[in-house]
């Protein structure tokens, strides 16, 4: 059994004002929207197996995971040819994560595992040691665990669910760091501190919190993305003390307006500061429902000839959403778009795929960002 689904007859009118309510400013800490320029996370990836598969591993036509499997197997006293394996609980994956800067010998980091051959499901998986290297080839991390991949699936006799996307998945806290990057803090006359998410709103805001502790004129803009902090004496040979008092100051940040899409997991995550123009959209549902039943066939008792067969009765079951019309009030934000779309059952497939709509019509007012 399988879904099909497209969008085809919802319909929904939304009025709004041209004049858009005033962005809402959020406090945070300066540690949470800057930081150090020119020290960034260092990417690791590395090539593993995952076991324990429900026989929903790599098939025959994967042949690098059984190479990999053999090869582990003579290392540990088992001779075994490649050719001769007939497993399908094993899958090959890369396992990526990023190397925080000052992340030190003992620190656990968050890996995810991608499958890179014919596996349908890494459900219920273990990931085997995997060494993660750095661009530079060497190894800094060394990764291991279950995996968690926000879904599941099952079936068999041809029927099949499936629920989210089931051959990505993720360790929590799976990879040991080996060794640091061997990054330390600089003695340097002025600090370059860069934003988070570079805003001319923003980076003001930070020079003004930082003047106002250090005193006028240490603190400046040089762009969107970027604040010098002039080092007063007293911790030119102590940087870290004074990031630790420039951690805490608190300020006002101006957030953009930004829509966060995963399509593995259906997840929806909409900001503060979204608006849209007016719009109408049109949007609906039609799923197409395939079974398959198996029936068996056989000659009659007295038959002198044919052959007993089975034989597949498929049916196809095609159903159309309803349409349906909602009004919504001026100055209506997304957020409260989407709450009217959740009354109306539109699934989180439906919800996206109306977002990414309004944006490319130009009247969703946000970034769109997808994960």
């Amino acid at each position: 059994m399988c879904f099909a689904h497209r969008p085809l007859a919802i319909l929904l009118t939304v009025a709004l004002a041209a004049a858009t309510p005033a962005a809402a400013d959020t406090t945070a800490r300066l540690k949470d929207v800057v930081s150090m320029q020119g020290f960034d996370a260092l990417p690791l990836m590395g090539y593993g197996l995952v076991v324990g598969l429900n026989k929903t591993g790599d098939r025959r036509q994967t042949i690098f995971s059984t190479q990999s499997l053999a090869n582990m197997l003579q290392q540990m006293g088992v001779a075994v040819q490649a050719n001769q394996v007939r497993v399908e609980n094993v899958a090959a994956v890369l396992v990526t994560t990023s190397l925080p800067v000052y992340a030190r010998p003992g620190v656990r980091l968050d890996v995810t595992a991608s499958s890179i051959g014919d596996a349908r499901s890494l459900q219920g998986g273990t990931l085997l040691a995997t060494a993660l290297r750095g661009p530079d080839g060497q190894v800094y991390a060394l990764a291991q665990g279950p995996l968690s991949i926000g879904g599941f699936g099952g079936g068999a006799g041809g029927n099949s669910v499936q629920v989210n996307h089931l051959t990505v998945g993720r360790v929590p806290s799976g990879a040991m760091v080996q060794q640091g990057s061997g990054a330390t803090m600089p003695a340097a006359a002025v600090l370059p501190l860069s934003l988070h998410d570079p805003d001319f709103a923003t980076a003001s805001r930070v020079a003004a919190v930082i003047n106002a502790d250090l005193g006028d004129g240490k603190a400046r803009v040089l762009d969107p993305g970027t604040v010098t902090v002039e080092v007063p004496t007293q911790y030119q040979q102590a940087l870290p003390e004074l990031m630790a008092r420039l951690e805490a100051l608190s300020v006002a940040s101006d957030p953009p307006a930004r829509v966060v899409i995963n399509e593995r997991s259906g997840t929806i995550v909409v900001g503060a500061n979204v608006r849209i123009a007016a719009a109408a959209v049109a949007h609906g549902n039609l799923s197409v429902r395939i079974s398959t039943r198996f029936e068996v066939s056989q000659p009659n008792a007295l038959a002198r000839t044919g052959d007993t067969v089975v034989v597949p009765n498929t049916n196809v079951d095609v159903r159309e959403g309803t349409a349906r019309l909602v009004s919504l009030e001026e100055g209506t934000t997304l957020d409260a778009v989407v709450r009217a779309l959740n009354t109306l059952g539109a699934t989180p497939r439906d919800i996206i795929a109306i977002m990414q709509a309004l944006k490319a019509a130009g009247s969703l007012h946000a970034e769109i960002v997808i994960i």
